[in-house]
């Protein structure tokens, strides 16, 4: 299973594992029945969650509903820390994960628009670098593996804080690694490099521990909140989260 996940992210493009992924795992849900874990998402109970990742990782993603570490991670935040899911919002959603994707249609209180380039579960074919919506437009922005992907971040980001709402705000979260500073090359365009300088085929930089600090010259104000340390390590555990996520938060500048 470790090698078939592997291979099939590595080369299969993500729209046609947007697409069709679910299928096949929720059908190989039926193998890991359990209750040794518990996906916050969705409900549902596991003997353990898959491997996922390139270089597979144990216990990742849930099979039913498709989320990983820091999806459970983000619900929990959203759930603890927000009123997300009370009050009436208008949230924009830039490449929707499909975790995530019928649950947030689903509340009542958002006005919820997703919005991407090539994700085919986008309802807004939109480039984050020209974001089609006037100023001061959203309460809340997700966009989540995005930004090491895109041309520029920076005015990716710029984009971000022009529509966002005076008091909106957002959660930019990406890989970050122990890195001093973020390492960018746009001469480097082969598949093979990349994915060799940046660890993955269709990254276009490798964030390193000035994520916040680098995106906040948008005029974004970013802030690492390292929400999993106040969580129950029993509940780590059941939930597998990540333990060393930060949640990158951002607010209008």
């Amino acid at each position: 299973m470790k090698s078939l996940i592997s291979w099939t992210i590595r080369y299969i493009p993500r729209k046609y594992l947007q697409l069709f992924s679910h299928v096949f795992l929720r059908m190989a849900s039926v193998f890991y029945k359990g209750n040794k874990v518990r996906c916050p998402i969705c409900s549902k109970g596991f003997r353990k969650f898959l491997p996922y990742g390139r270089v597979a990782r144990e216990n990742a993603l849930c099979p039913n509903c498709l989320g990983l570490e820091r999806h459970r991670l983000m619900w929990l935040f959203l759930q603890e820390e927000t009123d997300f899911f009370t009050r009436n919002l208008k949230v924009l959603h830039v490449a929707p994960e499909l975790c995530f994707l019928k649950r947030f249609e689903a509340l009542k209180n958002l006005d919820y628009i997703t919005g991407d380039l090539e994700s085919p579960l986008a309802k807004i074919k939109m480039d984050i670098h020209q974001i089609p919506f006037p100023d001061n437009t959203f309460d809340v922005i997700f966009c989540n593996h995005v930004l090491e992907h895109v041309k520029s971040d920076i005015d990716a980001c710029k984009e971000i804080n022009r529509v966002l709402k005076p008091d909106g705000w957002g959660i930019l979260q990406s890989p970050v690694y122990e890195l001093d500073k973020t390492l960018e090359d746009p001469n480097i365009t082969d598949p093979v490099e990349r994915e060799r300088v940046f660890g993955q085929r269709d990254h276009v930089r490798k964030y390193g521990k000035d994520y916040a600090e680098r995106l906040s010259t948008s005029g974004l104000k970013v802030t690492e909140i390292p929400f999993v340390r106040d969580i129950d390590p029993s509940l780590i555990q059941k939930h597998a989260l990540p333990e060393t996520e930060m949640i990158y938060r951002c607010n209008k500048g």
